[in-house]
């Protein structure tokens, strides 16, 4: 069985964050999803409008989507890659080159984002934060 994982704060689902779970779904037979806790999106200076739990309920409810799991720490990757018996790393391409280390780990795949959304426009767009 071929295992893949991708990690991020899933805020605010929408067709880009669908896309990137079945696309990273097909690299493999089972897809870890590691969502970034709301102790460690205040460690990052972020805040999801969503909470880590709700999150994590609507991530474990989409078909592509094999296990769920906390993320806590930006150190913890290589830990889940290899406690985990995973064989691909995905990230958007945004992140290129940012975890090449794991690549003495796994494959590590950056597939292309969707153009035109993403959580921080949403944001943006509902008066929630200013635009990166």
């Amino acid at each position: 069985m071929k295992k893949v994982i991708t990690y991020g704060t899933f805020d605010l689902l929408h067709k880009g964050h669908i896309r990137l779970l079945k696309r990273a779904r097909a690299l493999g037979d089972h897809l870890t999803v590691c969502v970034s806790t709301d102790e460690f999106n205040a460690e990052k200076g972020k805040h999801a409008y969503t909470s880590y739990e709700d999150r994590k309920y609507i991530l474990q409810a989409i078909r592509y989507v094999d296990e769920v799991l906390p993320e806590k720490s930006w150190d913890q990757k290589i830990r889940d890659v290899v406690d985990n018996d995973i064989d691909i790393f995905v990230m958007g391409d945004d992140w290129r080159g940012k975890f090449d280390f794991l690549k003495d780990y796994c494959e590590v795949v950056y597939l292309p984002r969707t153009e035109g959304i993403s959580s921080t426009r949403i944001k943006h767009d509902l008066g929630m934060q200013s635009k990166d």
